[in-house]
């Protein structure tokens, strides 16, 4: 069964309904199943990870093929309150598929169904992955050695939605796409007392507002005005009342960088200054930073300029050159592995990712199928 546009627009209903956060996707696990259980068989292997239970991968053979080409899908969603007022809203409180991952899924299972339908030349993999919001879902994947024999694509692709281009059309560049992300977290551990007698007491509230300080300069003063970094601190908390200096102090924040080069210098100084704090306010600071699967997001040039080529010179399709964003994407790990692109679908609304009311244009799913659908077969002709 190949999906029409009114079956891409009911599917995605269903799946914003259900939305699970990393690792839990159980109920998207089974509706992504029924869906492929649906379609011709023919040509497909559907293939699950005990050790990964919410992922899925689907083989397609092709008729003479020459390369595997990889298409990589995330499932999860956010713990965020949905506000759209959808009558196919969450059903599920506190949790939305609020960066369009539903979007994501659906154009996967679009572009799925042609080729169970019509075979393709080169074989193709879809990978339906879990925990892309955190967890890195692909990383744990790879350590897996899910991407061996003939599951290893010699080369991948996936998309994220865009609500600030027009619905269906395709944004793209080479080189970085996405930025890379660290998260850290900083203890600050001193010394609790009394209000009225600081010199008894160690103040780690002092300490914190100091290490915040100095964090902030990194990006002004260390690294290049050429280049970008970001260094966000989310949460900053110490004590518990007023009249009790706080002993203990917690820091959580998020590095990014459009280089992985930018996002060690970024930790190195962040290391640097945490010891400095706890060295001057004699206090420990214990530091901790994860990177886990989120690297910087970078195109492969000859793959992504032969995308790039066949996008912008079909005329059914709105091509438009798009910058570096600073957002991050665990496909990132995956193109440090394999040659790929990763590219944006227009999905046209005023709505922001990861906002409560984020409400994408379900015409893009269908532009969406057909663009990647075209552009595989062009792919597969060349030598």
């Amino acid at each position: 069964m190949e999906l029409t546009g009114n079956d891409l627009i009911r599917i995605r209903r269903q799946f914003h309904q259900i939305p699970e956060l990393a690792l839990h996707e159980t109920k998207t696990h089974e509706l992504l199943l029924r869906v492929i259980q649906s379609f011709n068989h023919q040509y497909l292997t559907i293939r699950e990870i005990p050790a990964l239970p919410t992922a899925l991968l689907v083989r397609v053979q092709g008729k003479e093929p020459h390369r595997i080409i990889g298409y990589r899908a995330d499932i999860d969603a956010l713990p965020v309150t949905e506000e759209t007022g959808l009558p196919f809203a969450s059903r599920f409180p506190g949790r939305m598929h609020a960066c369009g991952h539903d979007f994501h899924m659906t154009v996967a299972l679009g572009i799925l169904s042609y080729f169970s339908e019509h075979q393709p030349q080169d074989d193709l993999v879809f990978f339906f992955q879990p925990a892309e919001e955190q967890d890195f879902g692909g990383k744990r994947a790879f350590d897996l050695d899910v991407f061996t024999g003939k599951w290893r694509p010699t080369e991948f692709y996936g998309l994220h939605v865009n609500p600030e281009l027009p619905a269906g059309a395709i944004g793209c560049r080479c080189g970085t796409l996405f930025a890379g992300t660290t998260e850290f977290d900083l203890t600050l551990h001193g010394k609790q007392g009394h209000a009225a007698f600081p010199h008894r007491a160690n103040d780690m509230a002092v300490a914190m507002a100091a290490f915040i300080m100095q964090a902030q300069t990194i990006v002004a003063r260390n690294i290049d005005p050429l280049k970008s970094g970001v260094v966000t601190i989310g949460s900053a908390t110490a004590g518990t009342i007023r009249n009790v200096i706080a002993g203990t102090a917690h820091v959580a924040g998020t590095i990014r960088g459009l280089t992985q080069e930018t996002i060690l210098q970024i930790k190195r100084r962040l290391q640097a200054i945490s010891a400095g704090i706890a060295t001057s306010f004699d206090c420990t600071a214990d530091l901790a930073m994860r990177q886990g699967g989120y690297l910087p997001v970078i195109n492969n040039n000859q793959l992504t300029g032969r995308f790039i080529n066949y996008m912008k010179e079909n005329p059914k399709i709105n091509f438009i050159p798009t910058p570096p964003a600073m957002t991050g994407e665990d496909f990132g790990f995956l193109l440090s592995k394999f040659p790929g692109t990763m590219f944006w679908l227009g999905v046209g609304t005023d709505a922001a990712l990861h906002s409560a009311t984020f409400t994408p244009n379900e015409a893009a799913l269908s532009a969406g199928v057909s663009a990647m659908v075209n552009f595989l077969n062009a792919r597969m002709e060349d030598d």
